[in-house]
């Protein structure tokens, strides 16, 4: 049996790359499903499959180049993306909190941090100051837990994360000192000289930056070059952050806030990032931070346990102390406070980091600032907070999910949107406007293309079936099911009134015609038969610039809209996409329709930046024009004829667009009239006459 062991450990560690892949594989795979069982978050199942399979447990797998790359990639994925998934706005709204809570999970750990090195351990001034920077700092090791539970945008997360920073700026800043004292470098020109190249390295990311991204996604639709110019972004800004004297982790988090502006959370590449971080990136992190661990330590003296017991109860005290004195001040429930406690409460490798510098700065020859005593606990530190961060995190986001789904606004009923598909050149925008304005993730959508019976009928019905596999394909992107139909009509616009009766379609979104001639309808003849037939919510929209790098929207709205039947499902809509494109909303209307709208807004998207403008004078649109850019989008609230809002002067309204918006984007909405999916009968006799191609 000794024989049989000794042959079988004479291949491990394994060194082999292709085993080394497979082992690692394996353990993303089967240990999140074994634990899950258990009802154990995944995140400190990767932790201790970690010490299990590393050198301080069975010594299947060395922490090799590989470990350490990928999880040096795993820790910039986290920072990026919990700066991608920030509500920019919520944070501005909220910022004194968030400076609050910053201050206090930096302030309070670091006292403790301080006073338990100083007259508990009896360190020196200096390595208690270090032990203070460690406990002070954290990492967001629990956030994936936080994006399953698609919770990125919760205030309490905005909060932590935004606090995380300003932990993790104030310890390197004080690390910076530390070091700099002891190596002699420390004067005031080296604090002059970091604040300088600080200062540059973010007027560069948040001046210079936002131009290129704005411009690469204007001009490359391509799927597999988007995600990797992000993560070029990500790790470009990761490496200059390091250039300037700050850690990497400040660089990825500040690209998540640049590229947040870009990248909706219900699109495609977002869905690729999340897809790819949760499947590789993170998860090689966390073994590679449980292969760190060496459990035996604990049991190495009575000493050495109670240096590890006494930082992992200060540590631990000092950030729930934090969470709970901001969650009673905010007067927030308890699963705020458990959210900001668990995100807040995690160490990882930044800890690790610090010390290790404590044990490359000595005192004295053969005496380093901080002993391999000090190292060892903090590894355990690693363990424990990882654990209890999880824990924490995971039963703060049951309770958050469970109060968003009990408090999500009801709509008048079900949604279902359909998308008429005509030109190829628009496909992209339709069904964007549809992914990003749909109220759920699970939201059914419609994709249709109808087929004219005429000599063209199979060249147009190929067309039309390659479009609708674009659209399943975009849809399937961030896991939404498509149904899609391709049928036969002698008319355009009866073959989609049909559709939307079939599907029970509560809105159809159609592109913007393009006139050929001046004597062509503005809307195009097929939407033109819609608006007059139907009564559901129709929006034409036309995309100069891809949907996603929109970054405001101006809404013009009539007098009397706030009396129509369909006024707070277009509000609805409109503050979806902009909660999705993080732009700012500003309203132009009667100042009783302004009223209608804020109280709507205030009611149910409170978490909204927006404003209004009175506005009266629908003849002239100069003003408003003036203010629109060209990565602004234009939505204006239309009115059917014989409705409350109707007023003679929307006649006019094709050729004001035309004259004063034809080069930007625009949304025209005709909103819902009843409340029921019935279509006019009036419309099969409107729509009898030939229709002109729609978009």
């Amino acid at each position: 049996m000794t024989q049989l062991l000794a042959d079988i450990s004479h291949y491990f560690p394994i060194t082999d790359p292709t085993w080394i892949f497979f082992v690692v594989l394996c353990i993303i795979l089967f240990a999140p499903m074994l634990l899950n069982r258990l009802h154990i978050p995944h995140i400190i199942g990767m932790v201790l499959a970690g010490i299990l399979v590393g050198e301080y447990g069975l010594g299947l797998l060395r922490r090799d180049a590989s470990f350490r790359i990928f999880g040096e990639v795993g820790l910039y994925y986290i920072m990026f993306t919990a700066g991608l998934g920030m509500d920019i706005g919520g944070l501005k709204r909220n910022l004194s909190r968030g400076l609050t809570f910053g201050a206090a999970t930096v302030v309070i750990p670091g006292v403790a941090g301080y006073v338990v090195g100083h007259f508990v351990l009896h360190y020196s001034p200096a390595a208690s100051l270090l032990l203070a920077c460690i406990l002070a700092s954290h990492t967001l090791v629990a956030f994936p837990i936080v994006t399953r539970y698609g919770l990125t945008r919760h205030i309490s997360v905005t909060i932590s994360v935004g606090a995380t920073m300003l932990a993790v700026l104030g310890s390197l800043l004080v690390l910076a000192g530390i070091s700099g004292t002891f190596t002699g470098s420390g004067n005031a020109v080296f604090w002059v000289w970091l604040a300088v190249k600080c200062i540059l390295f973010c007027l560069f990311m948040f001046f210079a930056l936002p131009p290129i991204i704005r411009g690469f996604f204007h001009n490359v639709a391509d799927n597999v070059f988007q995600y990797i110019f992000v993560l070029i972004i990500v790790f470009f800004s990761a490496a200059f952050s390091k250039l300037c004297g700050l850690e990497g982790i400040f660089g990825a988090f500040l690209a998540g806030l640049v590229l947040n502006r870009y990248i909706p959370p219900a699109s495609p590449l977002m869905h690729r990032i999340d897809f790819v971080g949760n499947a590789l990136f993170i998860p090689y992190f966390l073994i590679g931070v449980g292969m760190l661990i060496n459990v035996s330590l604990l049991f190495e003296g009575w000493h050495t346990l109670w240096v590890v017991l006494v930082i992992l109860a200060a540590a631990t005290a000092s950030k729930g102390l934090a969470a709970w004195a901001c969650q009673r001040l905010f007067g927030w429930d308890k699963a705020s406070g458990w959210m900001m406690f668990g995100l807040s409460n995690g160490h990882a490798a930044g800890a690790l980091a610090m010390v290790m510098v404590g044990t490359a700065l000595y005192v004295a020859p053969g005496q380093p600032l901080m002993s391999d005593e000090v190292m060892n606990a903090i590894v355990m530190l690693i363990l424990f907070s990882c654990i209890i961060s999880s824990f924490a995190t995971e039963h703060a986001a049951k309770e958050l999910a469970l109060h968003a789904e009990a408090g999500t606004p009801q709509t008048q009923d079900e949604e279902k949107i359909m998308i008429a598909l005509h030109n190829p050149s628009t496909v992209s925008s339709l069904v964007a406007l549809a992914l990003i304005g749909a109220h759920k993730r699970g939201m059914p959508l419609v994709a249709v293309n109808v087929v004219l019976d005429n000599a063209e009928s199979e060249k147009a019905r190929a067309q039309g079936l390659r479009m609708l596999d674009k659209a399943v394909s975009m849809a399937a992107a961030v896991d939404i099911k498509m149904e899609t139909q391709s049928r036969w009509a002698v008319n355009v616009t009866s073959g989609l009134i049909h559709a939307m009766k079939e599907f029970r379609a509560t809105e159809i979104i159609i592109g913007l015609h393009e006139r050929q001639h001046l004597s062509d309808i503005y809307y195009g003849r097929v939407a033109q038969t819609l608006i007059a037939g139907i009564d559901r919510q129709i929006s034409v929209l036309r995309c100069t610039v891809p949907f996603n790098t929109l970054r405001r929207i101006h809404v013009l709205v009539p007098s009397k809209a706030q009396f129509e039947v369909g006024f707070q499902r277009w509000i609805d809509r409109i503050a979806r996409i902009a909660g999705q494109l993080d732009g700012r909303i500003t309203f132009y209307a009667h100042p009783k329709t302004l009223n209608s709208i804020t109280q709507v807004m205030n009611e149910r998207h409170n978490d909204r930046t927006f404003n209004g403008e009175v506005f009266t004078d629908w003849s002239n649109l100069v003003s408003i024009a003036s203010h629109v850019g060209t990565d602004h989008l234009v939505a204006v609230v239309a009115a059917r004829r014989g409705t409350l809002s109707y007023k003679q002067r929307l006649d006019t309204l094709p050729d004001l667009l035309e004259r004063y918006f034809s080069s930007r984007s625009l949304l025209v909405i005709y909103p819902d009239q009843y409340g029921s999916a019935e279509v006019h009968p009036s419309s099969f006799s409107a729509a009898l006459s030939p229709s002109a191609p729609h978009e």
